[in-house]
């Protein structure tokens, strides 16, 4: 299941939201079921692991994230992976309307794995609530950089 969001930051520079959210530790600022996000190997480049501890649907989870590519000022790809989901996240930085600030695509697309499949229908509503509740963040966030 996708989830997709466009959050224009018309006063920070893609520079900014790329430097921002290329550091994975900032997901406790902006995603919502973030509880901690450590870097546990790596220098935050491509190739580098982080832990995220989150809570969704009020269970405690943990997922492994790889930082899978970065493109200085355009784009954050990260890659998150358990027992019973795999999470690829692109982010995806323009410049804003008339050039001037940001627009930020933020895309999340969900694979369940087993049995957890079978409950991507039931899923899709708090899956939309998040993408919602992760947008509203990064509204706030983007501004301050």
């Amino acid at each position: 299941m996708k989830i997709t969001r466009t959050i224009p930051a018309p006063d920070t520079p893609p520079s900014a939201v790329f430097a921002y959210l290329s550091d994975f530790t900032t997901s406790e600022e902006w995603d919502p079921g973030t509880l901690e996000t450590t870097l546990v190997e790596g220098d935050g480049g491509v190739g580098s692991r982080y832990r995220n501890r989150s809570v969704f649907r009020g269970r405690e989870t943990e997922l492994t994230y790889v930082t899978v590519d970065l493109q200085p000022d355009r784009l954050v790809v990260m890659r998150g992976e358990n027992s019973s989901v795999v999470v690829h996240d692109r982010m995806s930085i323009r410049p804003g309307a008339g050039g001037r600030g940001s627009a930020l695509v933020y895309e999340a697309d969900f694979r369940f794995k087993g049995l957890a499949r079978l409950a991507t229908p039931l899923l899709r509503r708090p899956l939309t609530r998040l993408g919602d509740d992760a947008e509203q963040a990064l509204a706030r966030v983007l501004p301050r950089l």
